[in-house]
């Protein structure tokens, strides 16, 4: 008896589509393989238990397993740096490097004083960590090479150097002569390597050790949460992370926090009546164009003006009021770059975050700043703080990280833009805009501009003296 299998498949390559369809016919009764060409060769053979190997090793995974992901390649070679740790490996897909062990004696001396300071022996962490061992690993993509005890191991030393250092950074009768918190360079490169997203533990692991390393000022869930964003807002631009969603005690839902990158994410935020307002324009958010860079806006006659941030504003939120734009300080450092890329592909792998905050804030900065002139006028009214050096740097990076970022379907900014569009869009602002681009784009046009001005001026001043002086001739004879 024969039976056939005819498999279709069909893939997109940008705007390019292509299908096709392969015919294969079973033979049960020979054994062998019949295709529309006739009989099969062994080689055929070969290639079936091939694709029969590929499927059976094939396992079912949720689409939620996987959350700490290694950076897709397409997006690493874009900016790799922005992935790489400098000083300390967390988690599997760093370990091991000969660049970064240097810094694994930090790690065990963390864990002496850890055992020295607390009650609980040795064996009960490690039986901790290996009732959480298969649980871990499926939080990973992809296969890991570490045997069984070394990830267990590496579980232990980065969990508790994670949760202690954290903890001495919240309670410094704690640091003693700690080297790491006497060096003012190394707590912020450790921090921004805590912040990349592949250097992660999953968050259950660091909850069950700082529940094991409890201290008696440690009282519930939302004193661990207070503690790691007060020690990631040294490095986060503006200010910071809000602190209002994790202080409602027993509301935040610890069991839902992924990773380290997931908890800074969900509490770097806009205001909450800016994030209420898009969201109840949700009809509205995707209608909505690009604006210009900010010498186009101001050349329409639009202002720069520095937002002053109250008690519930954040870093993004920017508004467009009367002409004028205002937007927070953003200081820009060595870390920034590292922190806006990772949270920025963090938000692109994460089907489930809208508004995409971080993704929206960038490509709004992405476009008011195009050339070093923009920079230089951002930089002059303050919104701009640069540490990196000529207005150009801020250019380059800008671009760096727009490029390959996908907006979403709905734009945080869209009302911002909006506004933008229609002051421009103005016949007075129209014409405004094409004499300063045309005729004021230059301090030798503004001059030549002025000449020709004065000129016509003592032209016409001359005419004037030349009638009054007919008249007065006329009046006498």
């Amino acid at each position: 008896m024969m039976q056939k299998t005819k498999i279709q498949c069909a893939f997109r390559l940008g705007s390019r589509h292509c299908t096709g369809k392969i015919a294969i016919s079973l033979s049960n009764r020979n054994g062998g393989l019949q295709t529309n060409q006739g009989m099969a060769s062994p080689s055929a053979d070969r290639v079936l238990d091939l694709v029969k190997e590929k499927l059976d090793g094939l396992t079912a995974t949720p689409s939620d397993r996987f959350n700490i992901f290694k950076v897709p390649d397409v997006l690493r070679k874009l900016n790799e740096k922005a992935y790489e740790p400098k000083m300390l490996a967390i988690g599997p897909y760093h370990h091991g490097k000969e660049e970064l062990s240097t810094f694994e004696v930090h790690k065990t001396r963390y864990l002496r004083e850890l055992l020295d300071r607390t009650s609980k022996p040795l064996p009960d962490y490690v039986m901790a960590m290996r009732a959480m061992e298969e649980r871990a690993k499926n939080c990973y993509g992809g296969s890991l090479s570490l045997e069984t005890d070394k990830f267990v191991l590496m579980m232990l030393l980065d969990g508790c150097f994670i949760v202690e250092v954290i903890r001495k950074f919240a309670l410094t009768r704690l640091r003693g002569n700690d080297p790491i918190f006497e060096l003012s360079w190394m707590l912020p490169s450790i921090a921004r390597d805590m912040i990349l997203l592949e250097n992660q533990l999953p968050f259950f692991v660091l909850w069950e050790l700082f529940t094991m390393t409890k201290m008696p000022n440690d009282q519930d869930s939302d004193k661990f949460l207070l503690m790691i964003l007060r020690f990631f807002n040294g490095i986060l631009p503006g200010k910071g992370c809000r602190e209002d969603t994790v202080r409602r005690d027993n509301l935040y839902p610890i069991n839902e926090i992924k990773h380290l990158v997931h908890l800074i994410h969900d509490n770097w935020l806009p205001s909450s009546a800016g994030i209420n307002a898009f969201r109840n324009n949700g009809k509205n958010n995707s209608d909505w164009s690009f604006i210009c860079s900010a010498t186009g806006i101001q050349e329409a006659g639009g202002q720069f003006g520095m937002f002053e941030v109250h008690k519930d504003d954040s870093l993004f939120d920017i508004k467009f009021e009367n002409g004028v734009m205002k937007i927070p300080s953003l200081e820009i450092t060595d870390a920034t770059e590292t922190i806006f890329q990772n949270l920025i592909t963090f938000e692109q792998c994460s089907q489930d975050i809208n508004p995409k905050h971080v993704i929206d804030y960038v490509e709004l900065l992405g476009c008011l700043i195009n050339s070093s002139k923009d920079a230089e006028l951002l930089r002059h009214r303050g919104i701009i703080d640069n540490f990196l050096g000529e207005d150009e740097v801020i250019v380059t990076l800008m671009h760096k990280l727009g490029d390959g970022a996908v907006l979403g379907k709905q734009f945080y900014y869209w009302e911002v833009f909006n506004k933008v569009n229609f002051h421009r869009s103005r016949r007075r602002n129209k014409w405004m805009a094409n004499l300063r681009h045309n005729y004021f784009n230059t301090p030798w046009a503004i001059i030549s501009v002025l000449a020709a001005f004065a000129i016509l001026l003592l032209t016409m001043v001359q005419a004037l003296f030349a009638v009054l002086s007919y008249f007065q001739q006329e009046q006498s004879n």
